[in-house]
């Protein structure tokens, strides 16, 4: 197994010097020593270290959280900071808010290593749990997402791609609200504040812009991360299941206009050209007032119309007097 690389960072050379000759007695490589951290970070892509030991005195009091903060930004690998005893108590301070490694001078051999290895450890620890949420991100059907409260994305998973057809980069380099469709970009952008005051986007859904110019429905659950100003989602596309359910209320209409149509029909009644009489659904024919009395609470009270009595009454009366002898 190769051996772990360290890099010395000392204004001190003579102390530097004394702190080499520990890391390669037990079993270290030494990368380079250097005597300032912007000469670290100017090395490191050249020595690749897996570790950085400082001199804590090269970061001034005044502006410790800055520097530490810096430190970080510099490397990714672990750092740990040797300190004078006199600064044990301020540093532990801030290891309280930040996390710091740091060993208290003077240490020995093996103070030294168990604080080596625990640094080492916990990085490759990290390591692990970044690989596996790399893994998992890069693999997700969902499309996952960092979106900074700047309103830019931070980080997108290959599924974004998939789903608009926009690369990456195309979908980074523009404001997301870009991206949503004209009638959803209000409530969006309401709902984007809620989550930013601390709230969370449950089931929330709107449509994105794909590359062909056509949009698909995003459904969203989204939660903030104040510390790092961003907000973490994840929205699953259901364009397809939009689709269904508005063919499901298209048949639904279709079926209720079928239904009213055929009520309308079953209004029409058939009735004899002739006698005038009523065809059932039984296929069997009824006079006027008996089907209405099967079928109403109606009761009838015969009599004669105006017109009746004069065609039919009055010329049956005119008709009997004729035949009448005189």
């Amino acid at each position: 197994m190769t051996n772990r690389r360290i890099m010395i960072v000392s204004g001190d050379l003579t102390a530097a010097r004394e702190v080499e000759r520990q890391v390669i007695a037990l079993g270290y490589d030494v990368a380079a020593v250097v005597t300032s951290t912007s000469e670290a970070a100017a090395s490191t892509a050249g020595t690749a270290p897996d570790l950085v030991l400082i001199n804590a005195p090269l970061i001034g009091a005044a502006n410790d959280m800055a520097a530490l903060t810096e430190l970080k930004q510099h490397w990714p690998i672990p750092v740990l900071l040797m300190v004078p005893e006199a600064d044990a108590e301020r540093l532990g301070r801030l290891a309280l808010t930040t996390p710091i490694n740091y060993i208290v001078q003077p240490f020995n051999a093996r103070e030294l290593r168990v604080n080596i290895e625990l640094a080492l450890c916990v990085q490759d620890a990290a390591g692990v749990v970044r690989e596996t949420e790399d893994r998992f991100f890069a693999t997700s059907i969902d499309l996952l997402c960092f979106l900074d409260y700047s309103g830019y994305f931070k980080r997108l998973n290959p599924a974004w791609e998939r789903a608009l057809g926009f690369t990456l980069s195309e979908l980074m380099s523009r404001p997301f609200i870009n991206f949503v469709h004209p009638d959803d970009r209000e409530r969006t952008l309401a709902q984007n504040a809620r989550v930013r005051g601390g709230g969370q986007a449950l089931a929330f859904e709107n449509r994105y812009l794909c590359k062909d110019g056509s949009y698909r429905w995003f459904r969203w659950n989204a939660a903030p991360d104040q510390s790092d100003q961003v907000i973490y989602s994840m929205a699953r596309d259901v364009t397809a299941e939009k689709q269904a359910h508005e063919e499901r209320e298209q048949l639904v209409r279709e079926l209720q206009s079928a239904l009213a149509e055929v009520s309308t029909l079953r209004k029409i009644l058939p009735i004899c050209s002739y006698c005038r009489k009523i065809r059932d659904d039984e296929n069997y024919w009824h006079n006027v007032e008996d089907y209405i009395k099967r079928h109403t609470d109606s009761q009838f009270s015969h009599g004669i119309c105006p017109n009746c009595l004069e065609t039919h009454v009055e010329s049956d009366f005119e008709q009997l007097d004729r035949k009448l002898p005189p």
